[in-house]
């Protein structure tokens, strides 16, 4: 990863969104057999991704707000798609369909427009994983790390399958490191979190009291926006 971005010889600009895989070097591919939650197009895929610099991004939700930091730095790739979802509105009038409260587990899950954790927006993208991550405690394996509270990181469904929905940690996480990282989460946004743990998770006619499902409170994202 050079200074001015991410980049390959042969790449050349996308120009066109018709394609099933753009030619830079993010290489957005489109997923037929999980198509877009909300019609949106393949992200811009320049030959130099940016790779310096953060960008601020507000969620606002019925809970309050969420600023969050994203880190160009930390994952080119993501930090485009990311910015790209949030340029056409595919955040807005959303729902954050889960909420966690393991022990070593503890985050808000948002991005996917049918509320159900099952969609996303049509394409899939590689991994930008974390190699800065300090290792979990007594961990047997070796494998697991720290996702520090505060930390704003892409949910998947195996590797390379990023797309739009992402967590939020509420409270250090222990995971193996095959999340991506791509920014951080305001103070402001964590005591908007730390009401949304509170009051806990909407219990089901199986389980009273569960540890994993839809947070009790209904955590609505309004509006996503660039900017504070």
């Amino acid at each position: 990863m050079g200074s001015g971005g991410v980049a390959h010889a042969t790449d050349t600009p996308e120009t066109t969104h018709d394609r099933d895989v753009t030619k830079g070097p993010c290489a957005y591919t489109k997923t037929p057999d999980d198509p877009a939650a909300r019609p949106v197009k393949l992200p811009p895929d320049p030959r130099r991704t940016p790779s310096r610099g953060k960008v601020d991004v507000l969620l606002k939700t019925n809970q309050g707000p969420i600023p969050l930091v994203l880190d160009r730095a930390k994952a080119p790739c993501t930090v485009q798609s990311f910015l790209h979802l949030v340029s056409k509105k595919f955040y807005d009038a959303t729902t954050c369909h889960r909420l966690t409260a393991y022990p070593t587990l503890k985050v808000l899950q948002c991005g996917d427009p049918t509320g159900t954790g099952e969609r996303g927006p049509g394409y899939k993208y590689k991994d930008e994983l974390p190699t800065d991550l300090e290792p979990a405690p007594n961990d047997p394996t070796g494998e697991r790390r720290i996702y520090p509270r505060g930390t704003l990181a892409m949910a998947n469904a195996g590797p390379d399958t990023n797309g739009s929905q992402f967590f939020l940690v509420t409270t250090d996480s222990i995971l193996r490191p095959n999340y991506t990282v791509f920014g951080t989460i305001k103070e402001q946004g964590l005591d908007t979190l730390d009401k949304i743990a509170k009051a806990g998770i909407a219990p089901t006619p199986d389980n009273p009291a569960p540890v994993d499902g839809r947070p009790a409170q209904p955590v609505d994202i309004s509006r996503a926006k660039r900017g504070c």
